[in-house]
């Protein structure tokens, strides 16, 4: 079993920078997929980018070259750095953690929510 708490969350203008955290209680974290994923009003969730247990990173292009995600087995903790954010970025982004060796993520968090807004 895993705990997520995000943190960070907030108002930002277009352009501006919001970085968020989780941080997961629970056995195992360095051996899982950890992901970030948002859903706006109306709209489906989405993947909006994940991190293997080898660190090797995927993201859709919608957020590509503008947001980046990285971890610390030592924290327990996966982070979400995002840039260059858009009023289309305004969601309520969730973290999640798959199960060990695999791509289900199968533990989410509370979500925290994001608006970019002028």
């Amino acid at each position: 079993q895993v705990h997520l708490v995000e943190s960070g969350g907030g108002l930002v203008q277009p352009g501006g920078s919001l970085s968020l955290s989780c941080r997961a209680v629970g056995s195992n974290f360095s051996f899982r997929t950890m992901g970030w994923f948002r859903q706006a009003p109306g709209k489906e969730r989405e993947l909006v980018a994940n991190i293997a247990s080898d660190r090797i990173t995927n993201y859709p292009d919608s957020v590509k070259g503008r947001f980046t995600i990285s971890r610390d087995n030592a924290k327990n903790t996966v982070y979400l750095q995002m840039n260059s954010l858009k009023p289309e970025d305004t969601a309520v982004y969730y973290c999640a953690a798959a199960r060990p060796g695999t791509t289900f993520f199968a533990y989410w968090g509370q979500g925290t929510q994001v608006t970019v807004s002028s």
